[in-house]
């Protein structure tokens, strides 16, 4: 693992503008452009890509047209760009399960505008507190922020090629058009097998931007990423498969992936949720004084802090904590009533007070853990779902314990649906909090790079949430009503082969109501608790007799995620590692001591190449995300039928080697300096 840090940028004077008008309106605007595009990409396949990667670029060809311009506006546009990002994000993941329920007919506008918006600024607050731990923190590879501190420091650094990036740009642009656009390379390949009562396989992904950040994670990600597949994969699904059996009908593939989805989720989900605390734990005294410190930047004369250390006092953070989280309790007095959930006034207020108590505290607890997600395998990997699917069993677990007392949900099922739909938008208010939390915290690393100011980067982020949240519940309205969202359609005679899943929704939309039927999967959460505690040994003891660690959350993601996603990590901190021990073994060769500064110079064009990866290949999965918004189809620039599979596999898995053999080569080349091809 190895980050390039440019002393040059992170001294820049307070004199050079930041927050202008031009880098304020552009960043709304881009922002709410990638928060469009994200919102049809996440309902349609369960995930969202990266924005501020693709915004950068946005931004810096815009900015040529400008004859004053800077890198720190740059930085304030692709730290705004998030924004459109995580917005989306808590929306798709957790609105549409009201519509799935059948609580909501269609998105009602302004509760969704105002949960988006309200949950989102939270977010940002709360980053201020966690943020300056993180981001010294480095254990922390921080793939996605490098990245885009890498490009914005390549653009201002006259003496630092930008070759490398622009042929990793130009490459993982165009395999993302052959992959998801084109459909000439595979995206994924798998190979499963039902042989007598389990089921057996494995599967891998080619994704440039995934092996890229697997990359700049290293091998230690790798390893605990791939002792997850093992777990959750390569032994979780055959037994499982075995022990529960499966729906007759589906094909090997189909029962695997019902398998993870109906029970290996729940087993990452309990390792992520066990693992997460303990890092939360170690995480509590840095954080309290970062706190204290932040408290006293703005009071005391002496300035204890860099003005790139500068977050927006805690104080303030602490007043606006309080002012919102009383608009939360009016806005959920306004949405549900006593009625609804069948109590009386003192327990209505009682419920509702409990539920805002919780979604801040659960906020700021799952704010901790994004972060340190975003941290560890970037925004793109961070498994934002899992954390907000272990928040909704808290608060439908604890809500049930409350109210059983005084509804029956067997009999009363109107009762339930309301209560369930409260927690659906408890979670989505915690889920705003967390991802924004999480993602600013990404693009601060970037920010920290080039020298910004973290303060002025969380006032742009501000305005740039208030213009998403009020543009994409119409964007929503406006899906749904063009391909209907998880099997509920607004109107009859739709076509089912156009609708869009909304995975997580659905998710949430089970889980919530499973919870008040008695049918969540405790014993698989109790099995993945167990995997965590005998991780965190595990990693202790390696820390104190090899000075390294396999970070548990790490296998929690492993076990959580498809193997579409963890597989790429895993052979980039392969490629990672092979590229650190070849250099090393020429030192050794040579009789000389490891100079670690050297190492560094040697592999920056390597991982100048693997940033260019992830931003072209980002870059390009938002924009074929437009033809397929306007066509309202994602085969609109299919070029080959689905006979192509087989050949389409075969020359992902050439491609993919092909990548590797380049990024490996660029990294140990003799002469550093011109290791490009």
């Amino acid at each position: 693992m190895f980050t390039l840090e440019n002393n040059k940028n992170a001294q820049m004077t307070s004199a050079v503008p930041e927050l202008t008008p031009k880098a304020i309106i552009l960043s709304v605007i881009i922002a709410v452009f990638l928060g469009a595009s994200n919102a049809y990409l996440g309902l349609k396949v369960g995930t969202t890509v990266a924005a501020s990667i693709p915004a950068l670029v946005i931004t810096m060809a815009i900015f040529r047209f400008f004859p004053k311009h800077n890198i720190l506006e740059a930085n304030i546009v692709q730290c705004a760009s998030c924004a459109g990002s995580g917005v989306a994000a808590v929306i798709i993941f957790t609105m549409p399960a009201l519509i799935i329920m059948h609580y909501w007919t269609k998105f009602n506008y302004w509760e969704t505008a105002f949960i988006a918006a309200v949950g989102s600024i939270i977010g940002v607050l709360f980053s201020g507190l966690i943020r300056r731990q993180l981001i010294h923190d480095k254990t922390l590879p921080f793939p996605e922020g490098i990245a885009i501190g890498e490009v914005m420091k390549a653009s201002a650094d006259s003496e630092r090629s930008l070759k490398p990036m622009m042929l990793g740009g130009f490459s993982g642009a165009i395999i993302q058009l052959c992959q998801s656009g084109f459909c000439v390379f595979s995206q994924a390949l798998s190979v499963w097998a039902i042989q007598g009562t389990s089921i057996l396989g494995m599967g891998i992904g080619f994704s440039p931007a995934v092996i890229a950040a697997g990359y700049i994670c290293g091998i230690n990600v790798a390893i605990s990423m791939f002792i997850g597949v093992i777990l959750g994969w390569v032994l979780g699904i055959p037994l499982l498969s075995h022990h529960y059996g499966f729906t007759a009908g589906l094909s090997a593939t189909e029962s695997a992936k019902e398998i993870w989805s109906n029970y290996v989720r729940y087993i990452g989900v309990g390792t992520m949720l066990v693992g997460g605390m303990w890092t939360l734990i170690k995480l509590i005294g840095p954080m309290g004084k970062a706190m204290v410190a932040s408290t006293r930047v703005f009071k005391e004369k002496g300035h204890i802090l860099d003005r790139t250390e500068y977050d927006i006092p805690f104080s303030i953070t602490l007043k606006w904590t309080l002012f919102l989280s009383l608009m939360i309790f009016v806005f959920l007095m306004f949405m549900f009533h006593p009625s609804d959930l069948g109590i009386s006034l003192p327990l209505y207020l009682f419920i509702l007070a409990v539920c805002v108590l919780y979604l801040i505290v659960a906020g700021f607890i799952f704010s901790s853990l994004a972060g340190y997600f975003n941290g560890f395998v970037g925004s793109t990997n961070c498994p934002a779902s899992g954390l907000m699917a272990s928040a909704l069993l808290g608060i439908t677990a604890l809500l049930l314990v409350i109210l059983v007392p005084h509804i029956n949900f067997a009999i009363h099922v109107d009762k339930g649906l309301a209560t369930a739909a409260l927690t659906i938008v408890v979670v989505a208010f915690g889920g705003s909090i967390m991802i924004m939390a999480g993602e600013t915290v990404q693009v601060a690393k970037a920010g920290r790079m080039v020298g910004g100011t973290p303060w002025k980067q969380q006032v742009v982020l501000f305005i740039s949430i208030i213009a998403v949240a009020l543009v994409l519940p119409l964007i929503l309205q406006l899906l749904f009503n063009a391909y209907g969202i998880g099997g509920v359609y607004p109107r009859p005679g739709m076509s089912q082969l156009q609708t869009l899943s909304a995975p997580q929704a659905g998710l949430m939309a089970a889980v919530s109501q499973a919870v008040f039927n008695h049918q969540i999967p405790w014993n698989m959460l109790g099995i993945g608790a167990l995997i965590a505690i005998a991780a965190i040994i595990n990693n202790e003891l390696l820390y104190r007799l090899f000075k390294t660690r396999w970070p548990v959350l790490a296998i929690g993601l492993g076990i959580y995620l498809s193997l579409d996603a963890t597989t790429p990590m895993i052979i980039g901190g392969i490629v990672s590692y092979l590229v650190n021990r070849k250099v090393a073994s020429r030192y050794r060769a040579l009789n000389k001591p490891i100079d670690e500064n050297h190492l560094t110079n040697g592999m920056q064009n390597a991982i100048m190449l693997a940033c260019g990866i992830v931003a072209g290949s980002t870059l390009m999965g938002v924009l074929v995300a437009i033809p397929f918004a306007i066509k309202q189809s994602t085969d609109v620039l299919r070029i080959v039928s689905d006979r192509f599979t087989p050949e389409a596999s075969a020359l992902s898995v050439v491609i993919t080697l092909l990548l590797c053999f380049w990024i490996y080569r660029s990294g140990t080349q003799k002469d550093h300096k011109d290791a490009v091809i």
